[in-house]
């Protein structure tokens, strides 16, 4: 199966690489691709410069596509052409996994509308104002409604796709690859243990 990341400038890091050292491990069950708008490098805060595929050139089923947040996504969630290319693809998705702020993204599209959703808990604010219908859960680490997944900030994406795996391969799947990256899961998705009151 293949895991289609989303990447624009000014992502998140841990965003994108934490799911990919997970997923990037199932090397039996899941490639890794990275697309933006335009294609070409897109690079972050941190220097982290990655290569990308145009997102218009995907052909085919998606089986996960995943958003991250990061500063970058105040800017795009005012970029109308990369909206729609989000809808189109989330649309062919099988399954739509956000990190962090890349729910604001997401619920630009419309797809949220009406599902449960939650965010970084300390952008909690301004996200919600990207998606007026969507249910938005501000206690939750990461939520599942139908094919969409959406975590709390930064390390909750790892907990998140850990979460994901578990729904497909039982929950000693996901505890076997915690413990071989040596990361201590919060397997207990509706308490964010980072949340603000």
């Amino acid at each position: 199966m293949e895991v289609v990341i989303l990447l624009f400038d000014n992502f998140e890091t841990l965003d994108v690489f934490g799911p990919v050292e997970i997923f990037g491990r199932l090397t039996d069950l899941y490639t890794i691709r990275f697309y933006s708008l335009n294609g070409g490098h897109c690079k972050n805060k941190h220097g982290v410069s990655v290569l990308t595929n145009e997102l218009n050139t995907i052909a085919d089923k998606v089986d996960v596509f995943l958003i991250p947040g990061g500063l970058g996504t105040r800017k795009e969630v005012n970029n109308n052409l990369l909206i729609q290319e989000i809808k189109k693809t989330a649309n062919n998705s099988n399954y739509v996994l956000t990190v962090c702020t890349g729910s604001a993204l997401l619920a630009r599209t419309g797809l949220l509308d009406n599902k449960i959703a939650t965010s970084n808990k300390r952008g909690f604010s301004w996200v919600i104002t990207n998606g007026a219908n969507v249910l938005w859960n501000k206690t939750a680490r990461w939520t599942v409604d139908e094919k969409f997944y959406t975590s709390s900030g930064v390390s909750a994406g790892m907990d998140m796709v850990l979460g994901f795996l578990s729904d497909r391969y039982g929950i000693e799947f996901a505890r076997k690859i915690s413990f071989e990256i040596e990361y201590n899961w919060i397997e207990n998705k509706d308490d964010d243990t980072f949340k603000i009151d």
